[in-house]
């Protein structure tokens, strides 16, 4: 652990992280085409959640604000021109397994619209939150995320503060702990083993979610940057980086990605629901699917969408 992460944490930033900030390449051009280009950029300190928030902490602040999750309300017609009326029922999007193998092209396959499935109940009715206390808060929309950081005085992280804290100090390195995936057999964060999304193995010792802090911290000692769930950021989407500055003296500072007019869905131009840049991948993430257990990787997500592998951390824009 770097010592930028052995600050004195000001009064209300217990749990997080300092981190130094500075200059390092973001994206990459190695790996699936939105991480593209690898540029420049610099980001400020600030401070950020050690580990996901977790439904213990999530409760706390329902429990507190009364706040309904978007999963709990039935959608607005108006909002979904041409949506079956059947489906305009209150739910969120939960992960099944089939029991054999699929075409991997057909993401229904394995994604159900669960009705009754929240935060709560991430399983669907029926389930619960016994034992999961420790666990990542899942079904949460974009909206949700933003009222929890709001309540607690924070605020979501940049995609570029967040993909700079993943790093850990190791910029450069294939994965945010090294070169190899499993050093020595290791694994590093919650991800998936087997034949996706029919078989898994389990050798993580996870089939779902873990505890935040079932698996090691990176270098500046933050838990579950990469797997275990997809994490919010605070920048619309956009399909591509911008390039590097064209003059030394001019790499973006703090950048906050593109503008929300661009980061609507071009496959659905009657529904204009702007989307957030996710980040981290999550226990879904299988080298013969998405190899998006990567600092670098990111992942467009509607803000009216929440799902059983999404959650968040928290991040402060304060200077020691």
């Amino acid at each position: 652990m770097t010592d930028s992460a052995m600050l004195d944490r000001p009064a209300g930033l217990e749990g997080m992280v300092h981190i130094r900030g500075g200059m390092f390449r973001m994206g990459s051009d190695n790996h699936y085409p939105e991480e593209a280009p690898s540029h420049r950029v610099g980001v400020d300190a600030f401070w950020i959640d050690q580990a996901p928030v977790t439904n213990r902490q999530f409760r706390e602040f329902v429990e507190a604000t009364d706040h309904v999750t978007f999963a709990e309300i039935a959608p607005d017609p108006n909002d979904y021109p041409g949506a079956l009326p059947h489906m305009l029922r209150a739910g969120s999007l939960m992960f099944n397994p089939p029991s054999h193998p699929v075409d991997l092209r057909d993401w229904s396959q394995w994604w159900t619209f669960k009705f009754g499935a929240t935060w709560r109940k991430p399983y669907g009715a029926g389930s619960s939150l016994r034992g999961l206390d420790d666990h990542p808060v899942v079904h949460v929309a974009y909206r949700d995320a933003e009222a929890y950081a709001t309540w607690v005085g924070k605020s979501l992280p940049t995609e570029a503060e967040w993909e700079f804290a993943a790093w850990g100090g190791r910029e450069g390195s294939e994965f945010a702990w090294g070169d190899e995936f499993t050093p020595g057999g290791r694994h590093m964060a919650n991800t998936w083993q087997g034949n996706f999304p029919s078989e898994n193995t389990k050798e993580d010792g996870w089939a779902r979610t873990s505890p935040v802090r079932a698996f090691p911290p990176n270098g500046y000692g933050l838990y579950d940057m990469i797997g275990n769930v997809w994490e919010w950021t605070a920048d619309f989407w956009s399909e591509r980086h911008l390039g590097d500055a064209p003059k030394a003296c001019c790499v973006p500072q703090n950048p906050r990605g593109g503008p929300e007019v661009d980061s609507y869905d071009p496959c659905q131009p009657a529904i204009r629901i702007p989307r957030k840049v996710l980040k981290g991948g999550s226990h879904l993430c299988a080298p013969s699917y998405c190899r998006r257990y990567r600092p670098a990787a990111r992942h467009a997500e509607p803000v009216d969408t929440s799902t059983s592998h999404v959650g968040f951390r928290c991040a402060v824009r304060v200077r020691p």
